[in-house]
């Protein structure tokens, strides 16, 4: 299966080619870094929510979870449509600045998209402020597998969206039976158990009280 719009991507590809070597080489890192990046956001997320309410810290335990259910998503789809790479499969394309991944890794979706977009999701339902960072990083990162020239548009615009549904829908899914566990967890007196899942708002202002005395 292909989709046409291979005249974009020279456009975009021609148009990384003329930029400076130091952006071509930010872009070529950038493009994984992002992965590692929302992974960072990820774990402070977590961090945080340990003294946030029950319901907080399971959206912050779903958010990567639900990324990864995406990207399942994403490699499924991926094995049923079977579209070459563009850096293989356009003619009068320049050569592509990242190394053009083997036949079989095949284009549509984008999962590094659909990492993007899923984790730009869920994140933002943690906690809403992080619109303002997850979203353009998740569109900087979907542009720069364009850009670097081994992802179509088209195939970047498909992962963001469906990582972005995929992972809504996996939180909505998952929400309450991460609450109740979470709530059992909480109650738990084993200190591992209880380091892992914080002590709630409720301890945790009862601490910082004694604290302050």
């Amino acid at each position: 299966m292909t989709f046409e719009d291979d005249a974009l991507y020279r456009d975009i590809t021609g148009f990384a080619h003329d930029t400076p070597a130091w952006v071509q080489h930010t872009a070529e890192v950038g493009t994984e870094a992002g992965i590692l990046v929302f992974g960072a956001l990820f774990v402070a997320a977590w961090w945080r929510s340990r003294r946030g309410s029950t319901h907080a810290f399971a959206i912050a335990v779903l958010a990567p979870v639900a990324t990864a259910v995406a990207y399942v998503c994403s490699e499924l789809l991926k094995s049923g449509v079977t579209e070459e790479r563009p850096c293989r499969a356009v003619a009068g394309a320049v050569p592509s600045l990242a190394e053009c991944p083997p036949t079989g890794d095949w284009s549509f979706p984008s999962n590094h998209a659909t990492i993007a977009g899923a984790s730009a999701l869920t994140l933002v339902l943690v906690r809403r402020a992080l619109v303002w960072l997850t979203a353009p990083l998740a569109l900087l990162m979907a542009f720069s597998r364009v850009f670097v020239g081994v992802h179509y548009p088209h195939d970047v615009v498909a992962g963001l969206l469906l990582g972005a549904v995929v992972a809504a829908a996996a939180v909505r899914l998952g929400r309450r039976p991460v609450v109740r566990l979470a709530t059992a967890l909480r109650a738990s007196s084993a200190p591992a158990v209880r380091w892992l899942t914080g002590p709630g708002p409720a301890a945790a202002a009862y601490a910082a009280s004694h604290r302050a005395r």
